[in-house]
């Protein structure tokens, strides 16, 4: 998923023939530079809008759990029914709008900023030296993409948790967010932004390592440039379901802490730091991982469909150029 390779010889022979084969290979009419990374984030937007609205469903309930597990306590189906039964089959796509908008624009900078760091990581440390550290590659550059990713996302989840925990709340995206804007500030918004980063960070982080560990484990039984289309998109579908597992298991008690700090305003004078600390001791272990259920089946489902849609969205733009640092076939 990188750019184009390093033009320098590494001096190592097995290394400068692998470039050479893909330089003497490579399409002179492929997108480079900015052309390119504008196509890995509208691929990163699209993935991530796509499957992030389509399950919006299942965040429902998955909130809901979290947020009042008393009431919300028979599982991801009994959630579905009771809020079904109760307030209607529409109530189950509460903040889709802030949701789809909050992860085209989050896509657009977690993968295109993904693709950026790991090239320049390449071109700071050399091909072999990136090679073979790739797995710190893969950390540093999910985690500064997600850095980020997070700002633009933050104000459109503080919005979306605002709706889906008060439904009365305000009628839709615009709504909420003027509303939290006109009688909050703009604070409000950001108010979740500590949380949001100790989730979102080590979650992109296991999930881009995981993948690509995962994809480099099937390419070193398989030859990929013998792979089909459709077989790389099923190999794609199932690195990014495990990668989605680790993540959610990994990211899960952040995410339970930010649907609880996004749910009410603060005390006069608590800080977030304070606030967090108070909802940790709330929560204890046991509770900062309600609706795992819910999240392991929306994350690993949404995860896969990320990678399975990048993938395959890249291929539509001539995005595919450029060398791995992964070791493969």
């Amino acid at each position: 998923m990188s750019t184009t390779p390093p033009p320098t010889a590494t001096g190592i022979a097995k290394v400068d023939a692998a470039k050479a084969t893909l330089a003497a290979h490579a399409d002179p009419t492929a997108p480079t530079g900015l052309a390119l990374y504008s196509r890995f984030a509208f691929a990163g937007a699209v993935c991530c809008s796509i499957t992030h609205g389509a399950l919006t469903p299942v965040d429902v309930i998955k909130t809901r759990i979290q947020l009042d597990p008393a009431k919300y306590n028979t599982g991801l189906i009994g959630g579905f029914k009771k809020v079904i039964s109760t307030e209607g089959a529409g109530a189950v796509w509460t903040g889709f709008g802030p949701t789809a908008a909050g992860y085209f624009l989050q896509g657009a900078f977690k993968f295109g900023g993904y693709e950026f760091f790991k090239q320049q990581s390449i071109n700071l440390l050399g091909y072999e030296t990136a090679s073979n550290n790739r797995t710190a590659v893969y950390l540093a550059s999910a985690g500064c993409a997600e850095f980020f990713a997070d700002i633009a996302l933050c104000p459109l989840e503080a919005t979306r948790i605002r709706l889906v925990s008060d439904p009365t709340f305000a009628n839709g995206l615009v709504g909420g967010f003027s509303k939290i804007l006109k009688t909050e500030g703009i604070g409000a918004f950001y108010s979740g932004f500590g949380p949001i980063l100790f989730k979102q960070v080590p979650y992109t982080m296991a999930k881009f390592v995981v993948f690509e560990k995962v994809n480099e484990t099937i390419y070193s039984y398989v030859d990929k440039s013998k792979t089909s289309s459709g077989m790389q998109t099923v190999y794609n579908l199932s690195s990014g379901l495990v990668a989605g597992f680790a993540a959610a298991i990994i990211s899960q008690p952040a995410d339970t802490m930010l649907s609880k700090i996004n749910k009410t305003k603060g005390e006069p004078g608590e800080g977030t730091t304070s606030r967090l600390i108070k909802i940790a001791k709330e929560l204890g272990l046991r509770g900062s991982y309600g609706g795992i259920g819910a999240r392991l089946f929306m994350v690993g489902t949404l995860t896969a469909g990320q990678f399975a849609i990048y993938g395959d969205v890249k291929k539509i733009m001539g995005a595919t150029s450029g060398v791995e640092i992964a070791k493969t076939n």
